[in-house]
């Protein structure tokens, strides 16, 4: 399995890191994969969610090419 080394963290965020491994009752390593997988499906997630309200909020409101588009922005001003 790859692994994934981060360098220079502070040791603040360490020790942050150990204490919420140990309320979760995980090694330091286990809460560091969790909060990986957690921060990038929220990511993912929120990213699909947004696009698909501003699908609905302009669905019938832009439609052509989006270079005749960019083109006509440009020329306006």
């Amino acid at each position: 399995m790859p692994q994934l080394l981060v360098r220079d963290v502070p040791r603040d965020v360490v020790e942050a890191l150990k204490q919420r491994a140990a309320l979760h009752g995980r090694s330091a390593e286990a809460e560091h994969r969790a909060i990986l997988e957690q921060a990038l499906r929220a990511g993912r997630e929120s990213f699909r969610a947004r696009a698909g309200q501003l699908r609905n909020q302009t669905a019938g409101r832009i439609s052509g090419e989006s270079a005749d588009l960019i083109r006509e922005d440009r020329d306006s001003r």
